[in-house]
């Protein structure tokens, strides 16, 4: 699947529903009294009536709790979203939000001043990076983030951020999907990253979204909007309804590592121990991963993986280029033991390897 970042484009205002209860009256008897078969159905519209306002508390109630620890975030020439982290100052975003800034402009939900800030770190491999303000003001608020294993699909979630830099604009969706791997390009600034276990959600995520808020109705962070799908039918724009969240429980791994070491020390992301690159068959398709180079002590080499095998298949998955072969092994963690099919000399051979860290 294509995907963009949610950076530039056309603005979708959101929406949000209205849920109207309607009453079905029967006739009337002889003695003029209402049909007692009407009393269930006004019962269920009362309580279908109470279950709207109470959903709509919820939207509000989250979004008075949440909305004042998502920020904007300008660039010299670009616009994202963050979220403060803690009361330090800390704001978690996406690395291709700060691209190769060292500085930016700041603005909170709760004033029209423009604050400070400087990149403490950014780590492009999984698009997330840290900035933190120069003065943290009083009553900063930092947003709750959750533990991402445990989002179901199904549960309603609200997307925070400055589109187009409409500041503190909230869309609406549920779950979609979870545990998807998507490939981010490289044009228009993007990082190429291959990100593992995204949250799929309907919530609109426009341009200038990245890097703000996906949370659920509890007003945790459930993870941060950070792409949204594109349709190649349609000229490459986006396509309604389908967009993608880094999970919280990344974000607060590498964020919690960049605010301790100042980098990330334990990505938690698989490697094979190789550099490569993708490789055409005679009748120009797409046909495996040719082996570059192997790295020292990397799993590849230990398995007796060499420079020019042609890596075919990972797992259960067919290779064909480095993006399949990044997207398969996103889905692995370090320490997972994977068996790996490669040709060597045009013979197929078999290895079983031991995966490293990023």
């Amino acid at each position: 699947m294509d995907v963009f970042r949610a950076r530039r484009g056309r603005l979708a205002l959101p929406l949000s529903g209205v849920l109207c209860a309607g009453v079905l009256l029967s006739g009337c008897s002889d003695s003029g009294s209402p049909d007692a078969s009407a009393r269930p159905t006004t019962q269920a519209a009362a309580r279908a009536a109470q279950k709207a306002d109470s959903l709509q508390d919820d939207y509000v109630r989250v979004i008075r709790q949440v909305l004042p620890s998502v920020v904007q975030i300008q660039a010299s020439s670009d616009l994202g979203s963050g979220i403060v982290y803690d009361d330090k100052g800390h704001i978690v975003t996406n690395a291709h939000v700060v691209g190769d800034e060292k500085t930016f402009k700041v603005t909170t939900a709760n004033s029209n001043d423009e604050l400070t800030a400087k990149l403490v770190y950014s780590y492009p491999e999984q698009d997330l990076a840290v900035i933190q303000l120069d003065r943290a003001p009083d009553g900063l608020k930092a947003a709750k983030f959750t533990d991402s294993s445990k989002v179901e699909v199904g549960q309603i979630t609200l997307a925070m951020g400055s589109p187009l830099g409409l500041s503190s604009s909230v869309t609406q969706g549920i779950v979609s999907a979870t545990g998807r791997t998507v490939s981010e390009g490289r044009s228009g600034g993007g990082t190429g990253a291959t990100i593992g276990n995204m949250v799929q959600t309907s919530a609109a995520i426009n341009p200038g979204n990245s890097g703000g808020a996906l949370v659920n109705l509890d007003g945790e962070v459930v993870g941060i909007p950070t792409l949204a799908a594109t349709d190649p039918g349609i000229g490459g724009g986006s396509a309604p309804g389908i967009g993608f969240a880094i999970p919280s429980s990344m974000v607060t791994t590498v964020a919690d590592q960049v605010i301790e070491d100042g980098k990330v020390t334990d990505s938690g992301r698989a490697a094979l121990g190789i550099t490569g690159r993708s490789v055409l068959d005679d009748g120009y398709r797409p046909a495996g991963v040719a082996v570059v180079s192997v790295t020292e002590q990397g799993g590849a080499k230990k398995a007796g993986i060499r420079a020019g095998d042609i890596i075919v298949r990972f797992g259960d998955t067919d290779v064909t280029t480095m993006q399949s072969l990044s997207e398969a092994l996103a889905a692995e963690k370090p320490g997972d033991e994977v068996a790996v099919t490669y040709l060597r000399d045009g013979a197929e051979k078999k290895a079983t390897i031991t995966l490293g860290e990023m």
